[in-house]
């Protein structure tokens, strides 16, 4: 597959580590290297596979994680430093994440305030949407990928390689959302994969989903972390949907 997606949305590998931290129910303060190293380098094969624009700092810290798990599984030499004994290993990384989340714990109350120029410049008449509803939470992509590891589980095991010619684009998986959720105006996430039958079509489906995202034509939402996640139309449904018209149109005639 030749589609390669690059999202402003996409969070850093702090922010991966985060989540696997949360995931595991573990401290910042104690984390079980080994564990979160080998999650770590899952994820990135997932997000390697959808082709999803991995950049070069989340391979920095894959091998970030692999050094500190062959620190601590070797044992100390006796000819090493005195100062170098009863150093964790992971005291280095654990300063850097307890950093990391009080800027984006600050950030998260900072968004949450008024800003002075809303009430001294003139706004648009078209209403914003970046809030979801209240009372939901929006998912990180890494969430996302989580569900949609556990959709590619379950999908059978490809036995044969089976070279299909007619194959259902990402332009046209982005218009059957649309055109779904200009119906429902809300669907659950795990109902766009209820009729798919191949890992190839999941790609498709959740590259489709992510384009949608950027443009900001849906939401995706949960209500409580344990609830199932949604997608929802967005007040920029309508504009993503010409764009996909415009796209689809430019590239057929740039393969004529």
């Amino acid at each position: 597959m030749s589609t390669s997606v690059q999202l402003e949305i996409f969070e850093g590998p702090l922010d991966l580590l985060l989540h696997l931290i949360k995931k595991n129910e573990v401290s910042i303060t104690d984390i079980p290297i080994a564990t979160i190293t080998e999650q770590y380098l899952a994820t990135l094969d997932l997000m390697q596979s959808f082709n999803l624009d991995v950049a070069g700092e989340f391979l920095v810290m894959a091998a970030t994680l692999i050094h500190i798990k062959s620190r601590m599984l070797l044992p100390v030499g006796e000819d090493e430093p005195d100062e170098e004994e009863g150093v964790d290993p992971r005291e280095e990384l654990v300063r850097r994440l307890l950093e990391y989340q009080r800027y984006k714990d600050a950030a998260a109350v900072l968004e949450q305030r008024e800003i002075l120029t809303r009430d001294v410049f003139a706004r648009s008449a078209t209403p914003t949407e970046e809030a979801g509803p209240r009372g939901f939470r929006e998912l990180s992509v890494f969430e996302l990928l989580g569900a949609l590891k556990g959709i590619l589980d379950r999908l059978p095991q490809d036995t044969v390689h089976e070279v299909t010619l007619d194959k259902i684009t990402v332009r046209e998986k982005m218009t059957l959302l649309l055109d779904l959720l200009r119906v429902s105006g809300s669907l659950y996430f795990e109902s766009l994969f209820a009729e798919v039958r191949s890992r190839l079509e999941v790609v498709v489906t959740f590259l489709a989903m992510l384009e949608l995202v950027k443009l900001r034509a849906i939401r995706i939402f949960q209500a409580k972390l344990t609830a199932p996640i949604m997608i929802e139309a967005a007040a920029g449904m309508d504009e993503a949907a010409v764009q996909v018209v415009l796209d689809e149109t430019e590239e057929t005639q740039n393969g004529a």
